[in-house]
């Protein structure tokens, strides 16, 4: 959903004549709620780039498997580290639930560059805007010292039946150098859909729903359920989640249930057996690892932070005219970038991520079938299949970074500023 243009100035809060006036919009409307517009009052200061940080705030999880010399436990490892992500990813933004705000829609080739330092070394991480129409957002994350890297991409798919029901399109691929493995392991990973839960009282929270999976080349593959507080029982945030031989569901390796924002146990076997004595870990949030960012003058004009700065700090005083003047500023630069583009017959070259349209991908041949993606990976929902460049990488590590002139001259041209 778009931020709304006008500048008129509305008030928010639960209850508020501009939230329920908004709830009217999306109820009455039939189609793609990407193309509505979103009241400002209801933004959040943080770009939707920024999200592929949730996926490796705890890096000593991240790079774990690494040191499992067990092909099926590093298989749980994985399954563990996945579900650890999951508060950070849908929740660690409305801690107390309903303070859920809608993110800023990133403009083609906006970039968020950070890394983590802690007792796993360096991770690097590089989240890069790759499409526009559609939305699309690719990011790679890489643990130095252990060489685990994941590398992705996805989109979401809006519409609204009683609630605002988002499908995630896209996928993760996980790659692991385990001990005396004579090859790498990889992973595919899944999307779960989710759903707006609160719109009504004005308190929106994000719930999981459905399933997703973890299919990995050494024949491990994981499924999660996802379920939420019904009317007369659950616990919110809730879900289940099994491991097992591709193929083999009911030979049931490992189980794992709780909560995704609080707590849950691993048991070993099938969850009918679970006891004190299969209980494998009982796992409860750690300390986030902080995401160290350049910054702001530091920072390539594309970069998010700096691209939004003026955007976030008028959100942050609640000044909604200053809000939809610098957007529009951007939103308006883009356009005429598009369209200038398109006059002289190029397209924008992205700067770390390459989308593959000759060929199947070796992943999605070799492991979509388990988890029912297609071998095209749903490339035209996202605008290419996209896979992380080495090449491209190393030339942008080698560029000098531009300087302040030629900062400025960027920001004018690419964000209007």
């Amino acid at each position: 959903m778009e931020s709304a243009p006008s500048t008129t100035q509305q008030s928010g809060g639960a209850g508020g004549a501009g939230w329920g006036a908004f709830l009217k919009s999306i109820a009455s409307f039939n189609g793609d709620l990407s193309t509505l517009t979103a009241p400002p009052f209801i933004l959040s200061s943080t770009s939707l780039t920024e999200f592929s940080s949730y996926w490796c705030e705890h890096p000593s999880i991240f790079a774990a498997p690494a040191q499992e010399p067990d092909a099926a436990k590093r298989a749980l490892l994985v399954l563990k580290w996945f579900l650890t992500t999951l508060k950070q990813q849908y929740a660690s933004r409305s801690e107390q639930y309903g303070n859920e705000k809608k993110p800023l829609n990133p403009f083609l080739g906006e970039l968020f560059l950070g890394r983590w330092e802690d007792d796993a070394g360096t991770t690097e991480l590089i989240s890069e805007q790759v499409s526009h129409h559609p939305p699309a957002t690719a990011y790679n994350i890489t643990n130095l010292p252990s060489g685990v890297r994941l590398e992705g991409y996805n989109a979401q798919k809006a519409s609204f039946s009683k609630t605002i029901n988002i499908k995630q399109i896209g996928h993760a691929v996980l790659t692991v150098s385990a001990p005396s493995a004579a090859e790498p392991d990889t992973y595919l990973i899944t999307l779960p859909s989710l759903h707006i839960e609160g719109l009504i009282f004005g308190s929106p929270f994000i719930e999981l729903e459905g399933s997703s999976y973890i299919t990995s080349s050494t024949g491990f593959t994981a499924k999660i359920d996802y379920s939420g507080k019904g009317w007369l029982s659950g616990k919110k945030n809730s879900f289940t989640a099994v491991l097992y031989p591709t193929g083999k569901e009911k030979d049931i390796l490992f189980n794992v249930s709780g909560q995704w924002t609080k707590s849950f146990e691993i048991h070993s076997g099938p969850a009918k057996h679970n006891s004190k004595d299969n209980l494998v870990e009982s796992w409860n949030p750690l300390p986030l690892s902080e995401l160290i960012v350049a910054p702001l003058e530091k920072q390539h004009p594309l970069e998010s932070r700096r691209a939004w700065a003026k955007v976030a700090a008028a959100i942050a005083k609640g000044d909604l005219d200053t809000v939809s003047t610098e957007k529009g500023k951007i939103e308006n630069a883009q356009r005429e970038m598009r369209a200038k583009e398109k006059a002289e017959g190029r397209t924008w070259s992205r700067r770390y991520f390459t989308a593959q349209h000759d060929g199947a991908d070796w992943v999605l041949t070799k492991l979509g079938a388990a988890v029912g993606l297609p071998e095209n990976g749903d490339a035209d929902k996202t605008g290419g299949l996209w896979r992380f460049d080495l090449a491209k990488a190393d030339a942008a590590r080698r560029e000098t970074p531009p300087s302040e002139e030629e900062a400025r001259k960027l920001a004018s041209e690419l964000l209007g500023q």
